[in-house]
């Protein structure tokens, strides 16, 4: 059996003769092809947002708002090596594994936003007060 996948691969010269040169690559390159499309549409989307969730575990902190798998929302209290403890209400703390963090949620950029679109509409009034003139 290992001496017919052997041959299989090696891709033997045809019955008639001598095989043309470089047959050899040629079987070879549908799978470089397929290996290739793999990589770039799963192996590398995936190990970039894996690094990119392992920075975001690394970088949380006492304060920050954040978002668990389950979907709970709470503050952090305190970090451990492995865990965090979220404060959820007044009176309620839970224990998370730092791996249970879905996301931070950063209470800057939605009042960044507002300010961004009070920007815009004093931009618009402006110039219309312009060519109203």
């Amino acid at each position: 059996m290992n001496d017919f996948v052997f041959h299989l691969l090696m891709a033997g010269p045809p019955a008639g003769g001598e095989a043309a040169p470089g047959a050899g690559i040629m079987t070879f390159l549908p799978f470089i092809a397929i290996i290739a499309i793999f990589y770039f549409l799963i192996i590398r989307p995936q190990s970039k947002k894996q690094k990119e969730t392992q920075k975001m575990l690394s970088a949380l902190k006492k304060g920050d708002k954040i978002v668990t798998v389950g979907g709970i929302h709470g503050t952090i209290q305190t970090v451990d090596e492995h865990s965090i403890i979220l404060k959820v209400d007044d009176n309620t703390k839970i224990k998370f594994s730092r791996s249970a963090v879905s996301s931070i949620v950063s209470p800057g950029k939605e009042k960044e936003d507002k300010s961004d679109s009070k920007d815009d509409e004093k931009e618009a009034e402006d110039s219309e007060a312009d060519s109203e003139k």
